[in-house]
């Protein structure tokens, strides 16, 4: 008798999908290695095979996530206002990566494939800042931390829903509203 659900391919992108979509519609607290086997229709020693503990899917997750997200704003090209929307069009579309990904407590931070991921999408960040503001390192460095808190942030208030029925939204659309936001960020 055949088992339903997961009968073969990848069974390492199947778990990390059903992470991806639990962590978005449930929460990062809701995942456990035995869920996600129930999910994938493996059994429950499947996962940890694969990943070893929660910290090592969580990891993966956000390593996915990175290389996702640095594809994203590298398609954005160099035009800072179109790699800031490309942020939130990432946090947008990709929720259960975005949730993990900046959460150190959750990840294991010495996997050197994090920090290569981690650092592959802080590039593609940091170029389209630099075509917008030149200048000294210093001030480099400090137009890239504006620039990353403000769409890490706005990012953030919506997919929490902090900007639900706020008088400050006015539109739905996140990607209008982060596009007026930024027609008024200047880095002098």
């Amino acid at each position: 008798m055949a088992k339903s659900g997961y009968h073969h391919g990848d069974l390492r992108a199947t778990i990390l999908a059903a992470a991806a979509d639990q962590i978005a519609n449930d929460g990062v607290d809701a995942i456990s290695l035995r869920e996600l086997a129930r999910r994938a229709g493996v059994s429950h020693a499947a996962p940890a095979h694969h990943f070893g503990d929660r910290a090592g899917v969580l990891t993966a997750l956000a390593i996915e996530g990175f290389e996702l997200l640095t594809a994203e704003l590298t398609q954005a090209g160099s035009d800072f206002r179109e790699v800031a929307v490309a942020y939130i069009r990432f946090a947008r579309e990709h929720p259960g990566h975005f949730d993990v990904m900046f959460r150190h407590s959750l990840l294991r931070t010495e996997d050197p494939r994090l920090d290569e991921a981690r650092m592959g999408s802080a590039n593609a960040l940091r170029s389209g800042v630099s075509a917008i503001h030149p200048g000294n390192t210093e001030q480099q460095q400090a137009a890239q931390l504006a620039a990353w808190s403000l769409v890490h942030g706005f990012a953030a208030l919506w997919r929490e829903g902090a900007l639900a029925n706020s008088s400050l939204a006015g539109d739905t659309d996140p990607e209008a509203l982060a596009r007026r936001m930024l027609a008024r960020v200047h880095f002098d």
